[in-house]
């Protein structure tokens, strides 16, 4: 089951050409896509199914920079004044709230892990700051958690996912751009080594610049020319809960459990300790990349080896311009982990009682790309003149989208990017 997003009026035909062709109509194709469409660029997505209907739907919603790595921290500043200014861009209500976020630590040596943070990010000059248990208790009354104290950005906050993409979609459309959804692309072609149009189920599209935007996809995309990027997949099982009164307005993250408030009254909750790991061949073609994120993270992995290692080898990883995988899965559909979600709901009602009598009124999960160092990439692709990639945001996409959608906009074009993409450059790995 996927969260309903708000419905868009995308088009039935796309141009035989154009000048940029964005892979991929999940929120930074579409932020991307609004920022060229903006600049007068002419500029088409194609979604293989419907707009965010994978990740960009089914995130948390969370805006945050608390605990990023310092070097990712710009980008997220960058964010956060255009998520400012988004409803005003797209003339329509994408949820945004300025609300804060706060993540607790249950003992001393979790929170020397924020202290530590904190002291590595000193010279941005952010407005993060730690808290005592006693803070917690007036900021986030009604606890009865046993907390070592707390780190809390005044400044994060949430958007909604249902909302914003479909926002940001329109917004593109009445700018001139074109999106057309159930349209996988098979392939890239080339003329004279540089990137000259993309192939569809549908036909042939030409045009000078393509952004593959195209998430979990991505690897298995570039896999085909010969290319490796190394992203693994982690399932986030989420619920929703029915209206309720709630202890704060602010994203709260704990050890074992997180909550948000939603748009409807609920709250959006997931175990914050465990994400699902399901083994792919991946595993042992990029695992090795790995190994130091595993040895930081082993006790958030649950592992295992089931039906989606075979679902992800029945599919192909080299084809011609036909039997593409992406037309044979339309929108990845991950299971819920129903016992994450309830070990969510009791940890959390041990910590907030009022959590106790809520009700569920929707559950969900979504598959992250995640890469060896939890930071995208955004930048051309090596030996394929005309091709960009933006993918691989391990969780953070959302958050981050605007200012990605833009610095891969600038990359395009050519313009003054809007921070350093050194970061994020492709050559890293």
């Amino acid at each position: 089951m996927a969260p309903t997003i708000a419905p868009v009026e995308t088009s039935n035909d796309f141009p035989a050409s154009t000048t940029v062709v964005i892979i991929g109509g999940g929120i930074i194709g579409l932020t991307a896509a609004l920022t060229l469409a903006e600049r007068g660029v002419p500029v088409t997505v194609l979604e293989k199914g419907r707009i965010a209907g994978e990740q960009s739907s089914r995130n948390l919603g969370w805006i945050r920079k608390t605990s990023r790595h310092g070097e990712d921290v710009p980008l997220a500043l960058a964010s956060d004044r255009l998520w400012a200014t988004m409803a005003e861009r797209t003339g329509s209500d994408v949820g945004y709230r300025q609300s804060g976020i706060m993540f607790l630590s249950r003992t001393p040596d979790q929170l020397a892990v924020h202290e530590a943070w904190l002291d590595s990010v000193a010279a941005l000059s952010l407005d993060s700051r730690l808290l005592s248990a006693r803070e917690i208790d007036a900021q986030v009354p009604g606890g009865r958690g046993d907390w070592a104290g707390a780190i809390f950005t005044p400044s994060d906050g949430y958007a909604e996912p249902t909302l914003a993409s479909s926002a940001i979609a329109r917004a593109a459309i009445a700018r001139g751009a074109v999106i057309v959804e159930h349209c996988a692309v098979r392939n890239i072609t080339r003329t004279g080594g540089q990137v000259s149009g993309v192939v569809t189920e549908r036909g042939e599209i030409r045009c000078d610049q393509v952004l593959l935007a195209g998430g979990m996809w991505s690897r298995r995309f570039l896999g085909n020319i010969g290319i490796s990027l190394p992203t693994l997949p982690l399932i986030l099982s989420v619920f929703r809960t029915g209206a309720m009164e709630g202890p704060t307005n602010s994203a709260v993250g704990g050890p074992d459990f997180s909550f948000r408030k939603h748009k409807d009254g609920g709250f959006i909750v997931t175990q914050r300790g465990a994400l699902d790991a399901p083994l792919t061949l991946d595993h042992l073609l990029v695992g090795s990349k790995y190994l130091i994120a595993l040895r930081a993270q082993r006790g958030l992995l649950r592992i295992s080896l089931g039906k989606h290692f075979w679902r992800d080898l029945a599919l192909p990883r080299r084809w011609k311009n036909g039997n593409s995988p992406f037309e044979r899965v339309r929108t990845l559909d991950p299971p819920i982990n129903q016992m994450l979600n309830r070990d969510a709901h009791h940890n959390l009602s041990a910590a907030w009682p009022v959590f106790e009598k809520a009700t569920i009124e929707e559950a969900w999960a979504g598959m992250i790309d995640i890469t060896p160092d939890s930071n995208p990439v955004i930048d051309a692709v090596p030996g394929v003149p005309g091709l960009t990639l933006a993918s691989g945001f391990s969780g953070h996409g959302f958050g981050t989208s605007p200012a990605a959608g833009q610095l891969a906009a600038d990359l395009i074009m050519n313009n003054e990017p809007i921070i350093d993409p050194r970061p994020y450059r492709f050559g890293r790995f």
